[in-house]
């Protein structure tokens, strides 16, 4: 069954990308979208046992840890290694599979309908299978070896899928910067690899996690500092982390990432490679707890991402690019979890947020489908009646991202109310200055998640048609519209809402089952990941750490704490409701009043600006230089055709003396004696 899962993906990967052109587009999409089903079937038949107390089918347990290992083959013999292709599953690893698997096959249902026109699905199918097995593989790892080689695997798909209309410049550009993006922080992810491995002497992880205890001290030299071991590794591999999943400073390839086709984008945001670097921490959590200082710096970096991707997702008017600033913001809730030691909170939280963030994607896509590929949400407005059950969606999924419920119920909530109230009661029980720092910081993005979802619904549903380019509540004038509107020839806004209409239900199905898993998630598995230690720990079975003091404090924080993230939603949708539908006026006016702050967000911060003025024209003025001056000035022009047009002159200068006439040989010939007897004749008197 396991190798099913797993390789069922491949499978569909390969017949659609090597037979695609011969079997046509429907058949590719019939089997790689069948072939997902089977597999997303099977991951819940390996879950539920384990989620409600069967435990895992064929686990073998050590006394603390239950997993279940199925080898493939022999992969890497060195010396005393003998390495092997091994998949791992335990509990962490069957959440994975149930998330990755269920998302991916619901994305590929949902394909069918919204690729419907392109001409070159059958490759788009193959690349998503192929995504698909690569994440399998990332989370079914039982080395480091092979982790990194599912690590890889994400990356390039998510350059294939991103650049997917590769005539596109932008989505190019887009495709390129991830990679490169991703590069930085796989540089760290290899470096604290080959750390782990030096330090610890083990590259499979029960050999590693076992030698953690003796290797807590050690220390690594480094120039003339001796640096705490197990410090370096875990920031080395939390780099890997910040550029998979998109944390601050590394996270400017994900809203780019947007000029791939929606599906890609519901792929990658809920599923996929943004989930790598939140599961690698998670799985390597006996590592990240023998150093305070790596979970602090993972606790700070995750608030700010937190904070931070919230307050630019305030102000963006491309419906995509607000889900993925939100992304990037709930995905530092994650790692502010998991800094906080609370690491199944960061689990949870990864797992409901699969439901509601691909439900939010599909949901913009078939609102996009419906608008005929219009994205800027200054040109939308009154679709509530148009398309009510697309509506009807990305209401449950907004509600279930802003984490309406409320607090001190089991069942009275949304999935994202549970998972993300439970991060930030944790992070108030770290307390000290960086607890409270990322509290603090949590709170105010709860607030400002709250009032940008609240305001996407408002600009999209709500109020009446907006024509193209006329009557924008919120400052026009500031950023063009998008792009991909005029690319597409839909100049008449008037027409395409006219025109606009439902989602077939091809991909209206896959909205209704996210929406109820977005609903019912964090009720029914909230007491698996948080609710009682216990109960956590035989859950988990080993798979991560389980600290029981920071449970059982968050659970005994002040009543205040608890309810500091449901009153920061309601403000935000007070806020929300006040700007877009009673005053909306108001946003432009705001805008106008304070334009250096409102740039600032609109242009992310500047880091892109930053980044490029430090980093790449930098490398473009080295590799420019280089290029003019090394390679052409003194390859080229002074050695290469230098040297060749020097041999060229002294060779013609040789061939003259070539004549063909005997007198002149015979007048050469004299010359040189009479030389040699002037020379014999000059040395001899000198002695």
């Amino acid at each position: 069954m396991i190798q099913a899962i797993v390789f069922l993906p491949l499978i569909g990967a390969l017949i659609a990308g090597l037979l695609g052109r011969t079997i046509g587009h429907r058949p590719s999409e019939y089997i790689t979208t069948g072939l997902l089903l089977v597999a997303a079937v099977l991951s819940w038949v390996v879950f539920l046992p384990v989620a409600f107390g069967g435990g895992l089918a064929g686990a073998v347990t050590d006394g603390h840890t239950a997993v279940l290992k199925v080898e493939i083959m022999r992969w890497i013999q060195v010396g005393d290694m003998d390495l092997r292709w091994t998949l791992r599953v335990d509990t962490l690893t069957a959440i994975m599979l149930v998330v990755v698997n269920t998302v991916s096959s619901l994305v590929h249902v949902y394909s069918i309908g919204y690729m419907a026109d392109d001409p070159h699905r059958n490759r788009f199918f193959a690349y998503l299978s192929l995504f698909t097995f690569a994440m399998l593989m990332l989370v079914t790892a039982d080395n480091f070896l092979q982790m990194f080689f599912g690590w890889e695997g994400v990356g390039l798909a998510s350059y294939l899928l991103i650049g997917f209309w590769y005539t596109k410049p932008s989505a190019n550009a887009a495709a390129m910067k991830a990679f490169v993006v991703n590069r930085v922080g796989d540089f760290g992810f290899a470096l604290g690899i080959f750390g782990a491995f030096m330090v610890l002497g083990h590259i499979d992880f029960d050999g590693a996690f076992h030698a953690v205890p003796e290797a807590a001290t050690a220390t690594i030299r480094f120039l003339s500092w001796d640096l705490h071991a197990m410090t370096v590794i875990c920031l080395l591999l939390f780099m890997g982390a910040m550029g998979k999943s998109a944390q601050f400073l590394l996270h400017t390839w994900l809203p780019d990432a947007m000029e791939g086709p929606t599906p890609v984008s519901a792929l990658i945001h809920a599923a996929t490679m943004v989930t790598a670097g939140v599961f690698m921490v998670a799985r390597f959590s006996p590592l990240f707890e023998t150093s305070p200082t790596a979970t602090t710096v993972v606790l700070v970096i995750g608030a700010i991402t937190a904070f931070f991707a919230a307050t630019v997702g305030l102000v963006q008017n491309d419906i995509k690019r607000v889900i993925a600033y939100s992304t990037c913001s709930q995905l530092g809730y994650m790692f502010v979890a998991l800094g906080a030691g609370a690491y199944s909170a960061g689990v949870f939280h990864l797992f409901t947020h699969a439901f509601f963030k691909a439900l939010l994607f599909l949901g913009a896509g078939a609102v996009i489908h419906a608008m005929h590929h219009e994205q800027d949400m200054r040109n939308m407005g009154g679709l509530r009646k148009k398309i009510p059950i697309t509506y009807a969606m990305m209401i449950i999924g907004t509600l279930a991202l802003a984490g309406v419920g409320i607090p001190g119920t089991e069942f009275l909530g949304f999935a994202g109310f549970f998972s993300k109230d439970s991060i930030i009661e944790a992070a108030y029980a770290v307390g000290g200055n960086s607890g409270m720092f990322a509290f603090w910081l949590l709170v105010v993005a709860a607030l400002f998640t709250s009032f940008y979802s609240w305001r996407l619904i408002h600009l999209t549903f709500h109020g009446t048609p907006r024509p193209a380019g006329h009557g924008h509540d919120d400052h026009s004038h500031d950023e063009p519209a998008n792009e991909d509107h005029a690319a597409h020839g839909h100049d008449d806004h008037g027409s395409a809402y006219d025109h606009a209409h439902e989602a077939p239900n091809v991909m209206l199905v896959p909205l209704y089952v996210l929406a109820f898993g977005a609903v019912v998630a964090g009720a029914v598995f909230y007491g698996m990941f948080f609710h009682d230690v216990e109960h956590i720990e035989h859950f988990f079975a080993g798979s991560l750490v389980v600290d029981h003091e920071i449970i059982e404090a968050a659970h005994h924080v002040p009543l205040w704490v608890k309810w500091s993230a449901t009153i920061s939603m309601i403000l935000g949708f007070i806020a929300a409701w006040y700007m877009y539908i009673s005053s909306p006026e108001t946003p432009k006016r705001l805008a106008a009043q304070n334009p250096a702050l409102y740039r600032f967000l609109l242009n992310k911060w500047y880091f892109d600006e930053l980044y490029d003025r430090i980093f790449v024209k930098p490398a473009l003025w080295i590799g420019r230089a280089v290029w003019k001056g090394f390679d052409d000035w003194l390859i080229d022009e002074k050695l290469t055709e230098g040297l060749g047009r020097r041999v060229q002159n002294v060779t013609s200068w040789a061939t003259k003396l070539q004549s063909g006439y005997v007198y002149h040989y015979a007048f050469a010939m004299l010359i040189g004696i009479a030389a040699l007897l002037t020379w014999a004749i000059v040395a001899g008197g000198l002695i």
